[in-house]
């Protein structure tokens, strides 16, 4: 097991009672309809996070299925979506005694007042908690130092304000080997590590890993890119339920290409064990 250290927090949050729990909450309207607020506080400049996103449709569906755990989830990116109020719709696609497929689109308006399409997702959810022990890979942890050597957003210069309000709710921890971008010198090699965790403390469950894999800065950023990477598609397998304890999040990108870049993220937990994987097709702003 790796050497970590947890990170401080006054009052560790628990499940259900964490402001990442408060923040994806939905109130269903009626069968396959839910209300939320999307939060600013977990938003890139204006923009509001992917992965927070997803994990907000996620929770839709947990709640419209009869099945409760994410094991393959896709997203499309179709606009921009905003902190403010938006509508969740849900469907069943599918219902079978070990995994039930549903789809889900979430909708705002625009400044004219037209409902607009923000993200659509299709998902099959089952139960993790049935799942057999038996573990045959070739994968491998990411090797990484301590959490205590690593570096967060706070360890920087101060960001311009409202620029990141997502660090403020994330204990993250980026390997120094891919800070280069930080310092002005990327490698040009296309990675980026992390401890990951929630800042109130509140430990990992398959709603968080949505989160997870999509919480680092860029891998654009250690190509020596810079300004912002909108994902197009993003496609996460939930793998098992995470033991409690501070993630290991490893991205990497072999190609970029004609102003797009894949992103290949894994997310290990406390026990060594892989718990999420996730490809996602994202744009590049070139020159």
């Amino acid at each position: 097991m790796p050497e970590a250290a947890s990170a401080p927090s006054p009052a560790r949050a628990l499940t259900g009672d964490s402001e990442f729990d408060r923040d994806t909450a939905v109130t269903r309207r009626e069968p396959g309809v839910y209300d939320i607020d999307l939060s600013a506080g977990w938003t890139i400049v204006s923009a509001v996070n992917g992965g927070y996103l997803l994990a907000v449709l996620g929770r839709a569906l947990a709640d419209t299925l009869p099945h409760p755990d994410p094991f393959s989830i896709t997203a499309h990116y179709l606009t921009a979506s905003r902190p403010g109020p938006a509508v969740v719709r849900t469907e069943t696609v599918r219902t079978g005694r070990t995994l039930s497929t549903g789809q889900a689109s979430l909708f705002q308006y625009d400044d004219e007042g037209n409902e607009v399409e923000r993200i659509r997702v299709l998902a099959s959810y089952g139960d993790l908690t049935t799942l057999p022990d038996d573990v045959r890979t070739t994968a491998t942890p990411p090797a990484m130092p301590p959490l205590e050597q690593c570096f967060g957003p706070e360890d920087g210069p101060a960001p311009v304000e409202g620029s990141s309000a997502i660090a403020d709710r994330l204990m993250l921890k980026l390997d120094p080997a891919t800070l280069g971008w930080a310092l002005g010198a990327p490698s040009g090699n296309g990675e980026m590590r992390a401890w990951f965790g929630l800042a109130d403390g509140r430990d990992a469950d398959p709603l968080s890993l949505l989160l997870a894999v999509d919480a680092l800065p860029p891998t654009a950023f250690e190509l020596g890119l810079k300004g912002w990477v909108p994902t197009v598609e993003l496609t996460v397998h939930v793998r098992h339920r995470p033991a409690p304890g501070p993630l290991r999040v490893s991205i990497t990108t072999r190609n970029l290409a004609g102003g797009f870049l894949e992103e290949d993220a894994e997310v290990w937990d406390s026990a060594d064990r892989l718990v999420a994987q996730s490809r996602q097709l994202a744009r590049v702003r070139l020159g």
